[in-house]
């Protein structure tokens, strides 16, 4: 039985990493706090304070302070069809890509996850900045670095626990895994018009953090509608050629991933299709506002 104490020690283990830890609700993957980000700690005091005492919060690791990049791999059942990945796992789609690029990955502290999932972490190299990602490398692999986090061994659900099953020191995140999540997703084919931000100013920026801190806050019995109006509301930014709709899609979908198996019914496929969905109807009715930052393209 997992007991506070426990809770507790792993919390503090991990922050002899240099890892900031913070609280997640009991039982669940959802923050305990808000500004989570700017209040994980390294501080045993501060860790020790907040676990004690019967409420048993998991442990969430702040990957971007911790200069942590996180390789999510989601399970799901593999298709008789071996030409395609679209309906693999994430492990088994990892294994590919590797293959395919004659490369293999070094062993490094790896975590299981209560429906079968791997998190395996790296040290995000000197110099380098990455944000989180869904689907980039490959189907049902998703990472965790700036903005996001993980769910700590130690932790547990209704339906088990995060597993330490190796507790190797996280090398620096492979070169070729860098390029691959820094390259720049090609267009979507159905999507509306737009132009890529590389730099949408404080306003697109301030947008895109606050719609996606409310999904990862939302009650639980609106999880749907807080996506669907926070997607919404990017999808407008969009359709004003504000927001690139690759960035916007992934963030929400980084985003909605910490509502997956938070005691509701919320699903990857349902969670895609309601983004997919409020992004497009949010493009057709643009966002007239213009942030301060942006500059006539016709100025000479």
């Amino acid at each position: 039985m997992t007991t506070t104490e426990n809770l507790r020690d792993w919390a503090l283990h991990l922050a002899t990493h240099g890892w900031p830890v913070f609280p997640l609700l009991p039982g669940t993957k959802r923050p305990a706090i808000r500004n989570w980000e700017h209040r994980a700690t390294t501080d045993p005091t501060r860790i020790t304070r907040c676990w004690h005492g019967a409420a048993r919060f998991n442990i969430a690791v702040a990957t971007g302070p911790a200069r942590l990049v996180v390789l999510d791999l989601d399970p799901t059942t593999p298709t008789p069809d071996p030409t395609t990945t679209r309906d693999l796992d994430g492990a088994t789609g990892l294994a590919l890509l590797t293959q395919g690029l004659g490369v293999t990955l070094p062993p490094t502290y790896t975590v299981t996850t209560p429906r079968g999932g791997t998190h395996l972490y790296f040290r995000t190299p000197p110099g380098v900045r990455l944000r989180n990602t869904a689907g980039t490398l490959a189907p049902h692999i998703d990472t965790r670095a700036d903005g996001g986090y993980v769910v700590a061994p130690g932790s547990v659900r209704p339906d088990g626990g995060y597993e330490l099953t190796d507790d190797t020191t996280p090398p620096d995140l492979p070169a070729w895994l860098v390029q691959a999540l820094t390259q720049r997703p090609a267009p979507a084919h159905t999507a509306p018009a737009q132009t890529l931000c590389t730099d949408p100013g404080s306003y697109v920026a301030a947008a895109l953090r606050g719609e996606c801190d409310r999904i990862r806050h939302a009650p639980l019995t609106e999880h749907n509608k807080v996506l669907s109006t926070a997607a919404y509301a990017l999808g407008q930014l969009v359709g004003a050629d504000l927001l690139g709709v690759n960035t916007a899609r992934a963030e929400l979908t980084s985003a909605a991933g910490f509502l997956i198996g938070a005691d509701c019914d919320c699903t990857p496929t349902e969670v895609t299709r309601v983004i997919d969905a409020a992004l497009a109807a949010g493009a057709r009715n643009p966002r007239r506002t213009t942030p301060r930052t942006s500059k006539n393209k016709d100025a000479t």
